[in-house]
Order: structure tokens, then sequence, then C-alpha cells
């Protein structure tokens, strides 16, 4: 039975506290060079960070069965964050870390049709199904955003948005930090919130990843 909206906004809240705890062997550190990666896409192509070097890079953690997920592309916030990203040449990475033993994963020519019938627009998606690379950057909610400068240094981690919620309403008096962020650093300013608390559903990750 699909879990209820109530106990994923559960799910989401303690997700926030999880978030706040961090990983114990999460590498990645706002300021510090972006862990490195190579991970293959939704088309079986090997993608890796060091493909984009001199280019600013986003990472979002989606899982298409997450309310909060499915509130930021219903409404069609997601796909248009990405699409006003790519226009400015920034590349931009979906990633899922969900298990393949857990009840929502998505194969990748699944979660490719589920991307493109809701408009996104990702320069790749990413099958991280052993979960190291979400490890690695201590992602614990789908969304969860990052982005990373020309240079390799990560100057964002955290939500899509300061409203914590599934309400799509809310989307309309939020401020959308990874545009605020992006827009700041393409202008050569220092983002001024380079970290907030991602909120969303726990990520499943694969047992010893």
């Amino acid at each position: 039975m699909k879990p209820s909206i109530h106990r994923w906004s559960f799910l989401g809240t303690l997700a926030l506290g999880l978030a706040a705890t961090g990983l114990a062997h999460a590498q990645a550190v706002v300021g510090q060079p972006a862990p490195a990666f190579k991970v293959t896409d939704t088309t079986g192509k090997a993608v890796s960070l060091a493909d984009f070097k001199g280019k600013h890079v986003v990472l979002e953690w989606v899982n298409p069965g997450c309310p909060f997920v499915q509130k930021h592309y219903d409404s069609g916030n997601m796909p248009a964050t990405q699409k006003s990203a790519r226009a400015k040449e920034v590349v931009w990475l979906s990633v899922s870390s969900t298990s393949r033993d857990a009840g929502d994963y998505k194969a990748p020519a699944d979660l490719a049709g589920w991307l493109q019938r809701k408009g996104a627009g990702p320069s790749a998606t990413l099958m991280d199904d052993d979960g190291k690379l979400g490890r690695s950057y201590g992602a614990r909610t789908t969304p969860h955003m990052y982005v990373i400068d020309p240079q390799g240094k990560l100057i964002y981690a955290g939500a899509i948005d300061s409203k914590p919620s599934s309400d799509v309403a809310d989307i309309k008096t939020a401020t959308n930090y990874v545009n605020q962020a992006l827009g700041e650093a393409l202008a050569g300013k220092p983002v001024s919130k380079a970290t907030t608390q991602a909120y969303g559903c726990s990520i499943k990750y694969a047992s010893g990843a």
C-alpha cells in the first residue's frame, strides 16, 4: 500500500533532523573541494565530476515516490529551475541513490521516462544504486541540493527552497536557494546563504553503502 502523505510528512520531518546530524563518514564540506565521483547515468554512460571542470555543477537527489519531490516536479518548479540553470551553461545532474531493494526504486529507463514526462531537463541522471556518491556528499533527503563552482569547490548545500513542506502553494512565497546561489556565483559574488537544512523524504540507501 502506498504510504499516506501524513506518513511521508513525518518521514520528511525525521529526515530534517537526520540531516542536521550529518553522516559520520560524509566528506562534502562547503568551501572545500567537492568529492570526486564517476557514476553511470540512465543511458549507461559513465559520468564523472571531472568531465565538467570549468563549469558550475548542480547535484539534485531525486526519488519520484517522495511527495516532496512530487511537489517540485508536479508544479513545474524543479524543471524550471533546471532549465534556468542550463540556459546559463550550468551542468545539472539528477541523482538517484535509492536502493534497488526499495519499493519505490525506479530502473534507469523508468526514471528517465518519469523525468521526461515531468518536463525535466537535467544534463544527465545518475544511477547511484550502491549509494557511494550519496554517502560521500552526505545526502540525506530527496530533494537534497548541492552547487559546485568551476574550480570544483562546493559552494552550496541544502534545501531547494525555504519552505520545508509538501504543499505546492508554498512554492510561490519560498526563496529558491539554488537559483539564489547560482545567481550570486555567476555574478562573481560569494553565496550569501551557502548552507541550509535540507528537507524531504529520507534516502533509502542500500545496506552497507
